[in-house]
């Protein structure tokens, strides 16, 4: 079996995807406390430890135990075109150089970083690529798009792939069919609904649902999408992928009713299958934003498995 550790390891999400593909989690380090309590709570057997990866020393906490994978999804906000026009933190992206001190300490057989596609414009990136190679790993970096594996949702994510041996697939191949937004919902009448024209709502929202009522008829189901700027009008419909999750509430369900419209936003576990995650893997967290940040801050499990299976396949 293979083991595995997992640095900025969130509430296990992508360790999900790597237990399904028959990996055993080792060591698990997160500086987010929900996100260590998570993921203890869902893999028992592993070493959860809460700080800061470059302030914990490798070797002293795997404790003799051999690991021959290495995950690594190091804070992404700082690279992400969501962000804007504001400043990035270079403190915050320079948590990537952690991959390359944790790979000289474990030289484990393959390395798997995670992260948004523009990190790769980030100009220490090469860096990154070169320190590896100098340590005798070849890489080969994937674009993946979680809807082809079989995930109700669109998440566009650069998975960076490190072999000792140079035995990666030229491609990871996604051929599951695509599941709707629909698919994750919950039954009508599981979560409180307030009228989508009430006093206070922002115009902007109403503005946005009024879009889609124009677009789809005033009996056809949607959500609202906050944040993001796609030109969508704010709004998607439900036979389609959901938008990226993001550590924030982004998504609203609004839904015809005999008294006018209904609206509510997504729910954690709703967020939750979205990303992938089986009905076991438990959301340990004390709010409700909380547990939607912990389904922004993950991996689709789903991908991170198929990553793992076709590259081991390859290898073998």
């Amino acid at each position: 079996m293979i083991g595995f550790v997992d640095l900025f390891c969130g509430g296990g999400l992508g360790a999900r995807g790597a237990v399904n593909a028959g990996c055993e989690p080792l060591l698990a380090v997160d500086a987010w406390e929900h996100a260590a309590t998570t993921y203890a709570a869902n893999f028992p057997s592993a070493r959860v430890y809460r700080g800061k990866v470059e302030e914990i020393n490798p070797l002293y906490v795997l404790d003799g135990q051999l690991a021959n994978l290495l995950i690594s999804s190091p804070e992404c906000t700082n690279h992400s075109p969501a962000k804007g026009a504001q400043e990035r933190n270079e403190d915050s992206r320079c948590t990537a150089l952690q991959t390359i001190r944790w790979a000289k300490a474990l030289k484990p057989r393959w390395i798997i970083l995670e992260n948004v596609p523009h990190i790769a414009s980030w100009p220490r990136w090469k860096e990154i690529i070169s320190e590896l190679e100098q340590l005798g790993y070849k890489t080969k970096q994937y674009i993946l798009d979680s809807e082809k594996f079989g995930v109700p949702q669109s998440r566009r994510r650069l998975f960076m792939v490190a072999d000792l041996e140079g035995k990666q697939p030229d491609t990871i191949i996604g051929n599951s069919p695509s599941r709707h937004a629909q698919s994750i919902l919950d039954p009508l009448g599981t979560w409180p609904t307030t009228p989508l024209y009430r006093l206070g709502r922002a115009e902007r929202t109403i503005r946005h649902a009024e879009r889609a009522i124009s677009e789809l008829g005033r009996e056809t189901a949607f959500l609202v999408v906050y944040y993001g700027s796609d030109g969508s009008g704010g709004w998607q419909r439900l036979d389609s992928p959901l938008r990226t999750v993001t550590t924030l509430d982004r998504f609203a369900l609004v839904e015809p009713s005999s008294a006018g419209y209904r609206m509510r936003m997504l729910q954690p576990p709703e967020l939750a299958r979205a990303m992938g995650l089986p009905p076991e893997h438990e959301l340990v967290a004390p709010t409700r934003r909380d547990k939607v940040k912990l389904c922004g801050n993950g991996i689709c499990a789903p991908v991170m498995q198929a990553v793992i299976e076709q590259t081991v396949t390859i290898a073998t």
